[in-house]
């Protein structure tokens, strides 16, 4: 190319087309053998990390289990079916990446960019979500359970039929346009926009995360709270009277003045929980409430042994 410029036969302009075309096709090259090689090995445990390119590459039921994708370029990336589970993809950038039925149980997808991303059937159980840009991404039918979406963008998300169950929903950002159900939503608004003397009377807030909320005052009797995690929340002054707290966790909880008489407390947990006397304590007890001073230590010393 150097002789041809001294020749003045080749336009400089043209050389430039050249360098660039030759550049994009070892770009290509090199992202063709870095598929193969995810494709063929395992991926546990290899740095793939630091703005590694794979945009638009096929993926799809590929195993990168425990994989290092930590500020990994995915847009519009096949990750269908694949195999992510415990994966870093933290600060990743996965717009327009195509995730359905992908396993993302216990992955790090703190802070990614996942805006319009396919997550279609996805299963993100106990996935780190924590501030993931998530605009406009279908989630529909995707398994949430227990995921961490704290302070996570999903105005004009799609959550139809997402399984929610404990999910962390605090500072959440949704729009009007957001595909959530009711239920959902309530926990939401309880969690986003605290007031006192909400109105939950009869609710279905079974297997929610209602992690450090602010319920004071609030009437849920006759609410369904099975499952539900209500540690660190304050309940002081809440009506719980014939609410189900079945398999609840309270644990430091504050319930100071709570009402909570006829309320099903079959395995709820009340361990650290402030605000119950010791007469209150003996009657949940005996309900089969659980007191622990430490995990797995169940404080019976109040139930009357049999004469």
């Amino acid at each position: 190319r150097l002789a041809f410029t001294i020749a003045g036969s080749v336009d400089p302009a043209d050389i430039a087309k050249l360098k660039a075309e030759v550049t994009q096709v070892s770009v290509d090259d090199e992202k063709s053998r870095l598929v193969e090689e995810i494709l063929t090995q395992k991926a546990k445990g290899r740095k793939l990390s630091g703005g590694v390119n794979l945009i638009g590459t096929d993926l799809s039921g590929a195993n990168l289990r425990g994989a290092n994708l930590s500020r990994a370029y995915l847009s519009r990336a096949n990750l269908r079916g694949a195999n992510l589970r415990g994966a870093n993809l933290s600060f990743a950038y996965l717009r327009g990446a195509y995730l359905s039925r992908a396993n993302l149980i216990d992955a790090n997808l703190s802070f990614a960019y996942l805006s319009r991303a396919n997550l279609i059937d996805a299963n993100l159980s106990r996935t780190n979500l924590r501030g993931a840009y998530l605009r406009g991404a279908d989630l529909s039918n995707a398994d949430l359970s227990n995921a961490d979406l704290s302070d996570a963008n999903l105005r004009g998300a799609d959550l139809s039929d997402a399984k929610l169950s404990r999910a962390h929903l605090k500072g959440v950002k949704i729009s009007s346009v957001a595909q959530l159900n009711y239920k959902w939503h309530l926990v939401w608004k309880i969690l986003n926009q605290p007031t006192q003397d909400r109105d939950l009377r009869g609710a279905d807030l079974s297997g929610v995360s209602l992690r450090g909320a602010d319920l004071s005052y609030a009437d849920l009797s006759d609410a369904n709270l099975s499952n539900a995690d209500l540690s660190g929340a304050n309940l002081s002054n809440a009506d719980l009277s014939n609410a189900d707290l079945s398999n609840a966790d309270l644990s430091n909880a504050d319930l100071s003045d709570a009402g909570l008489s006829y309320s099903l407390v079959h395995n709820a947990r009340f361990g650290g929980s402030v605000g119950i006397s010791e007469e209150m304590k003996f009657d949940l007890i005996s309900r089969g409430a659980i007191f622990e001073d430490s995990l797995g230590d169940r404080d019976r010393s109040f139930v009357p042994v049999p004469g």
